[in-house]
């Protein structure tokens, strides 16, 4: 087949994959167009759109989602990561009701956050002292504020396809980015990465890194990158942030402790919260003491909902009592046993795409070709359209970019199924699928 015929074929089986999906969705396609009369787009938050309308759920339970055309779906998103712990998880229940009896927002101290924070700074040792905000979006934000008051420098230093955020993202034009000067350097390349940071020194206060982009793309980071870049900033007193929003449960102590770097702050957030809004920014005590209100000239970080009690009580009941480092490997074996088993699919089925990531965070691609940052990934729009949606009309639910992030409620026998709805769906469009991008 020529290149012009694959196309062809390609767009063809698109459209027949979305009629099957319209015809199966009436009643989501109505919600999406009476939300369109409130919301710009019908949405209020952008990943979640997808072509030709998103399905609308109505009810989650253990691995599973219901949409409501009444559809049940096998989980597999895991709320972009923050959906570790699935969507009932009677303790996680029991520890919200238990919260919610007590009564709400308390406008002071309440007893779950301290020992949420115990938990965290067990966790992840370089974490010593940290202060809890809203989302991962805040926690690098201050985390970046942090850095540049402490070392009286503005410049951040960032890397392409980079997400920190809905103000901090670095995949394509960002116009409503926070007005930082940024610095932007290609993932994993050490040697230009070295360079900017050598050359921006004077003014640099923050190198922020993901171990593994995330909404990247689930490109991992080598070991020789993070290390690289954990010496040069330690050399130019630069401080060094790592976002593990995403990539704390891929160790026990996140990513940072199986790359063997301490960084001088961490961001966290998404599952840490249970399924309700979290972040939190920790570090040093050296730097974390800053934010002491007792101390004259402090750093202050306000926050309504920041110790809010029914984020405590359910991250500290998910942290303390279900997700132990036993676990925590164990998930994540289970992703790369996944992983393992989708690459093998496609390289005996001989067509070009491929599964990224570490442990329960994955991602497909359409190319044979290396990915090593995110500027290597094609972005083969029509065909993660169509896996999507075939996978969907399937019971599979995932990011229409083709991101995965493996719940704990999901089975192996759902696994087992998924890799069988993967190879019928290769199967059926094979021809379109062999051709690497041109």
């Amino acid at each position: 087949m020529t290149t012009t015929d694959v196309e062809a074929e390609l767009r063809e089986a698109l459209a027949v994959a979305e009629g099957q999906y319209v015809a199966s969705n009436p009643r989501s396609e109505r919600r999406y167009r009476q939300a369109g009369t409130v919301l710009p787009g019908g949405n209020t938050r952008t990943s979640l759109h997808y072509s030709p309308f998103p399905a609308t759920f109505v009810a989650g339970e253990g691995q599973f989602l219901t949409d409501l055309d009444g559809h049940r779906y096998v989980d597999l998103l895991g709320e972009y990561s923050a959906g570790l712990y699935g969507h009932s998880n009677p303790v996680i229940l029991s520890a919200v009701r238990k919260a919610l009896g007590e009564g709400l927002s308390f406008g002071g101290p309440n007893h779950y956050e301290v020992e949420l924070a115990q938990e965290i700074t067990r966790r992840f040792p370089s974490v010593e002292l940290l202060r809890f905000t809203n989302s991962g979006t805040e926690a690098n934000l201050f985390a970046i504020g942090t850095a540049r008051a402490v070392t009286g420098r503005s410049k951040v230093l960032v890397f392409g396809e980079g997400y920190h955020g809905g103000v901090l993202s670095f995949r394509g034009e960002a116009p409503l980015n926070a007005p930082y000067p940024y610095v932007v350097c290609e993932y994993n390349d050490v040697a230009g990465t070295l360079a900017a940071i050598r050359r921006h020194r004077d003014d640099l206060a923050a190198v922020i890194l993901e171990p593994m982009l995330g909404g990247g793309g689930a490109v991992p980071a080598t070991a020789e990158f993070v290390h690289a870049i954990r010496e040069a900033t330690t050399r130019h007193d630069v401080v060094l942030i790592i976002d593990e929003v995403m990539t704390s449960r891929l160790a026990p102590g996140g990513l940072q402790e199986r790359l063997g770097v301490v960084p001088d702050l961490t961001t966290l957030g998404k599952y840490l919260g249970a399924g309700f809004g979290f972040g939190a920014f920790g570090g040093s005590r050296s730097l974390m003491e800053r934010f002491d209100p007792s101390v004259p000239g402090h750093l202050s970080h306000p926050g309504t909902f920041n110790n809010n009690t029914v984020t405590m009580a359910a991250g500290l009941a998910g942290l303390r009592d279900i997700l132990t480092p036993e676990a925590v490997r164990e998930s994540n074996v289970r992703g790369d046993r996944l992983r393992d088993r989708l690459n093998s699919l496609f390289a005996e089925l001989d067509v070009a795409v491929q599964a990224t990531g570490v442990g329960s965070i994955l991602g497909l691609h359409f190319q044979r070709s290396p990915i090593v940052s995110g500027r290597d990934i094609d972005p083969a729009p029509e065909k993660r359209a169509l896996l999507h949606l075939e996978l969907m009309l399937r019971g599979f639910y995932l990011a229409r970019r083709g991101y995965m992030a493996i719940p704990l409620p999901v089975t192996g026998a759902d696994l087992d199924s998924f890799v069988d709805a993967v190879r019928d769906v290769v199967v059926t469009h094979r021809r379109v699928l062999r051709q690497d991008p041109s």
